[in-house]
């Protein structure tokens, strides 16, 4: 037994020997090294050198002697260092701020263990103090080796790869650190006396010696080094995660000192409150999101990271999704991404006066926004492109120009965070409605020029596709008119024809009852072609039609009467009801909507048409049970020109509807159900009744 340990020991020895020349080698080579900074090269090699100093005192005094610890945690400060330094210069500032702060924590940390050490050797006679002193000592080596490992990690992501030297450097270090992690970790858990595990050291200082000399002959270390602020997220978790455990063992270890009974009572409470405390923390969005805007906000001089940010506002807005997100959805989408707001809404100007929502992103629907916001709200934040900050609001600050015309639904609710208006050339776009990020903070300068400039080009891209539908119905339209206007022309050349025949049938017909029974035909079909022609001559021209009174009820009856060879079409009431209004317009309204409810119907579902009195007005409602709509296709589809559910259909019949209604001074109201059916209202003035009713630009659907 005795001889196997002489050999272990002179093993031990040999080894301990070999890495001091090595170190001391490769810091001759490095001091000589050109490529490298003389600030550079006097770090490592101190390292280099502290490093050869403990291989000696390991030989004479043995690894885990007090002068050999002491030694150690000075070669690790000057490891920390080298690590300090491998990260580039900048300008003003020296080192990186994401640095500086965690290596001076982490010098801190060496300079503790060295205390710790000295604790242990002064009261080595007390087991239970200087058992726990080592203790604490070997989770304070955990805690470096920890930190450093993440220093070294965005190094390494940072690092220029075209730069081999660097990369060297930068293995000798982690290769260091990783080792120093798992020698403290088994020494705490087991054995640290085990004279072999130990000696390994040696070993790793002399692959180490080679790595840094090895890059000391490259070129300069100093590298672009440009972490991502997600590696720095991750870093810091990391690292918060590991002081957790080692604080958690710390605590665990020194309730131990109690007694047997209360220290078992103690150390179940902790761990089940640590427990705790990490199931509750480490899942929540709310403290990951104040994780994220404390290190932007003290690790960085932005908060954003405008290329990540430029790169996934491109993506959201300009890439097909599988969803088939609207530009709305997509553009309140992007403007939510950029604050980590949960939710958000889109108003858009409409022709009702109002600003309307034309999307929501994730907004609950207990919680829904009013549906509805005054246009001057939006007209007042144009100037300046002013955000609406709902907090200061709520606060009653003064700053905001249009703060009475807010809805108090949007201050009360307390969910409305940002009001942010997309404006183009001086002209209001849109209006976006953020809710509160999920970290809650307030805004700020930087939140506020990059809302502002992300509105612009939002409001842009909106302002293209307004640009491109109205191109396209005027192309549309241009198309129709060219149809119309061919026929007609044919049919002009019909009524020639038709009248020039009269004419000859009545210079040379001999036959008097054929010529009577011809007169009658010709002359009938050139009245219905004259008044096809008038009726294609005014369409789309916007005239002012002279009104005077109709019996609405009549009107019914006969369009009813005329529409009965083809489907049923019943009248609910039957007493006359006179109103004011154009005949020929709201016949040929009341005969569109009949025909679609009647497209829209099976072949047994009845047509139902009735006129009743209401106050000054007169309600002359069209009823079907069929199909129905779907609310979005009510708000945004129905009254659009050329949009049609039927096959081959122009898709104009509900727009002209409209357009006639509106011309002799009504209104269309449509009601409207998927799988229910569809209810339209044409409201005109009952004749003699001294109502005014108002030219609505946007009907009401439900």
């Amino acid at each position: 037994m005795g001889g196997a340990v002489f050999d272990w020991h002179a093993l031990g020895a040999l080894a301990y020997l070999g890495a001091a020349v090595a170190c001391a080698l490769a810091a001759i080579w490095v001091f000589q090294r050109e490529t490298l900074t003389i600030g550079y090269r006097r770090t490592l090699a101190t390292a280099l050198v502290l490093s050869a100093l403990w291989s000696l005192l390991a030989v004479g005094f043995g690894p885990v002697a007090v002068e050999s610890a002491i030694c150690w945690s000075l070669a690790t400060l000057a490891w920390l260092a080298v690590l300090y330094r491998a990260f580039p210069q900048e300008s003003d500032a020296g080192r990186p701020k994401a640095v500086r702060p965690v290596v001076v924590v982490l010098a801190g940390v060496v300079a503790l263990q060295i205390l710790v050490v000295m604790i242990a050797t002064r009261y080595a006679a007390v087991p239970q103090v200087a058992q726990l002193a080592m203790q604490i000592a070997l989770l304070f080596d955990a805690l470096v080796a920890i930190g450093a490992l993440v220093l070294v990690h965005n190094l390494f992501v940072g690092r220029n790869k075209g730069q081999g030297g660097q990369g060297y450097i930068v293995a000798a270090l982690g290769l260091l650190f990783a080792f120093e992690l798992n020698l403290n970790t088994i020494g705490y858990l087991g054995d640290l006396g085990v004279p072999g595990f130990v000696a390994l050291r040696s070993i790793v200082l002399v692959v180490a010696a080679a790595l840094v000399a090895l890059g000391a002959r490259g070129d300069n270390i100093a590298a672009s080094f440009r972490p991502s602020r997600a590696v720095a997220f991750q870093s810091a978790s990391l690292l918060l995660i590991g002081a957790y455990l080692l604080a958690m063992i710390a605590v665990a270890q020194s309730l131990a000192t109690l007694g047997a009974g209360p220290a078992r009572l103690a150390q179940a409470g902790f761990v089940f409150a640590a427990v705790l405390g990490v199931v509750l923390l480490l899942p929540s969005r709310k403290w990951r999101g104040w994780l994220r805007v404390t290190l932007a906000k003290h690790l960085f001089s932005h908060r954003y990271d405008y290329r990540a940010e430029w790169l996934r506002f491109t993506d959201t807005i300009g890439r097909e999704t599988q969803d088939a997100r609207s530009l709305s959805e997509r553009t309140i989408k992007a403007l939510a991404d950029i604050t980590d707001s949960a939710s958000g809404a889109l108003y858009r100007p409409a022709d009702s006066g109002m600003l309307e929502i034309a999307a929501r992103w994730q907004w609950p629907a207990a919680d829904l926004p009013p549906a509805t916001l005054p246009l001057v709200l939006g007209d007042s934040l144009v100037e300046g492109q002013y955000i609406v900050e709902m907090d200061a609001l709520r606060e009653g600050d003064g700053k905001c120009p249009a703060a009475d015309l807010v809805p108090e639904a949007l201050v009360e609710g307390g969910r409305a965070w940002a009001m942010v208006p997309l404006v183009h050339f001086d002209r209001l776009v849109g209006l976006a409605v953020l809710s509160r990020p999920v970290g809650g903070r307030a805004l700020d300068w930087e939140d506020l020029d990059l809302l502002r400039v992300v509105g612009r080009q939002l409001a842009s891209y909106l302002a293209e596709e307004d640009g491109q539908d109205a191109l396209r119905e005027a192309a549309r339209f241009d198309e129709f008119n060219r149809r119309i206007a061919f026929v007609m022309h044919d049919i002009k050349n019909l009524a020639s024809q038709m009248a020039l025949l009269s004419r000859n049938a009545e210079r040379h017909a001999d036959n008097p009852a054929f010529r009577k029974d011809m007169l009658v035909t010709l002359r009938n079909s050139s009245d219905k072609l004259g008044a096809l022609l008038a009726r294609l001559g005014r369409y789309g021209t916007g005239a002012a039609r002279e009104r005077q009174t109709v019996d609405a009820t009549a009107m019914l009856r006969a369009i009813a009467a005329r529409f009965a060879a083809m489907h049923p079409v019943e009248l609910s009431r039957d007493e006359p009801l006179p109103v004011m209004a154009e005949p020929i317009a709201l016949e040929q309204a009341l005969d569109h909507l009949v025909r679609n409810a009647v497209d829209a119907s099976d072949a047994a579902s009845a047509v139902v048409l009735e006129a009743v009195a209401d106050g000054g007005h007169a309600r002359i409602s069209v009823v079907d049970a069929g199909h129905g709509m779907e609310p979005d296709f009510l708000r945004t589809q129905l009254f659009k020109p050329f949009v049609s559910t039927k096959s081959g259909g122009f898709g104009i019949g509900a727009h002209e509807a409209r357009e006639l209604v509106r011309g002799m001074g009504g209104r269309l109201e449509v009601q409207s159900h998927a799988g229910l059916g569809t209810r339209f209202t044409v409201i005109v003035p009952i004749a003699n009744g001294g109502a005014v009713l108002e030219p609505l630009n946007q009907p009401e659907a439900a």
